[in-house]
């Protein structure tokens, strides 16, 4: 074996990789050289050149490095005699239904949750997610189980341009468990909050969870929905005077700050204007304008800003 194995400059050589990325390998994720002779330095065997051959490849293809380890670690040792080939791209679930969606601290119904969309199971799903509502309500549901979940598909989405049909699929059992709980808790009381997305914004889960929480809360409301036109959204405040308006906008390019002027200047205008979601840039809001920073937020101000509402109109 010796005169096969390789020094880290020649494998560095042959990777085109630097001998500190081999190094940084070997110390972060355990590709290092796994031949040892007494008093010389370790060398690379060609089965390390070969998973070093797959850590590149799917490095270089956008998948990150610790998960490109986990499959270089796992791909099986070449004989002396092979050739490493290509690298098999790697597979989005393993034997027995499995799953590579990480989702970082959470527990353990997280990590079913997500095995569960990756085995694109509805009634798994549904019935995880209907589970949670009825123990923990919509706020931490939403926080300690779907946002860990949804980012994973997100991230795992970026780094390979796949699990569309995944993301689609827990997208639409997510809406479906939230429309339930908005079932089970309406309000008596007038629709006092208005929800809507900005013009062109489609993400509408936050809106929907936001939404399903004030329900649970016994705040009545209206949804708009996705991509409302500025025209629509200031008729529907014109025509029904909500107390709370919240414009969703997800990303930058769908938040014009002059759809939250038009609210204000709006004759029957909301006592309080929400900009919710990432999309929006604090410095540029107009004033009078709040930003929740999250769901909890969000809601707590919808709450309190409806109440005294109720309490100026019957006084």
């Amino acid at each position: 074996m010796a005169d096969e194995a390789l020094s880290a400059g020649a494998v560095a050589r042959r990777l085109g990789v630097a001998v500190t990325t081999l190094r940084t390998w070997h110390q972060r994720y355990g590709l290092g050289p796994s031949e040892h002779v007494p008093g010389h330095h370790r060398r690379y065997t060609p089965a390390d050149l070969a998973r070093l051959e797959i850590m590149r490849r799917l490095t270089a293809e956008g998948v990150g490095p610790a998960e490109a380890a986990r499959w270089a670690r796992q791909a099986p040792v070449l004989a002396r005699t092979e050739r490493p080939g290509p690298p098999p791209r790697p597979r989005m679930t393993r034997a027995g239904g499995g799953t590579t969606i990480g989702v970082g601290r959470a527990g353990p119904v997280a990590r079913g949750l997500a095995r569960a969309a990756m085995r694109l199971d509805s009634i798994a799903i549904g019935e995880t997610l209907a589970r949670a509502l009825a123990a923990d309500g919509v706020v931490p549901t939403w926080d300690g189980l779907l946002r860990p979940v949804l980012a994973g598909i997100g991230e795992r989405h970026a780094a390979t341009a796949g699990l569309i049909e995944v993301e689609h699929l827990m997208s639409r059992c997510v809406s479906e468990a939230f429309a339930a709980v908005a079932r089970s808790h309406r309000a008596t009381g007038p629709a006092r909050v208005l929800l809507s997305c900005a013009d062109e914004e489609q993400h509408t889960l936050p809106l929907e969870a936001l939404a399903a929480a004030l329900a649970e809360a016994g705040v009545g409301y209206r949804m708009l929905g996705a991509r409302v036109p500025l025209a629509a959204l200031v008729e529907t405040v014109t025509r029904t005077g909500p107390a709370v308006a919240v414009l969703w906008s997800h990303t930058r390019a769908t938040a014009d700050p002059q759809q939250l002027a038009a609210l204000l200047a709006v004759p029957r205008r909301p006592l309080l204007v929400l900009a919710a979601g990432p999309g929006w840039q604090a410095n540029a809001l107009p004033a009078g304008v709040l930003q929740p920073v999250d769901l909890t937020e969000a809601v707590s101000l919808a709450v309190a800003v409806g109440d005294s509402h109720d309490r100026s109109t019957t006084a």
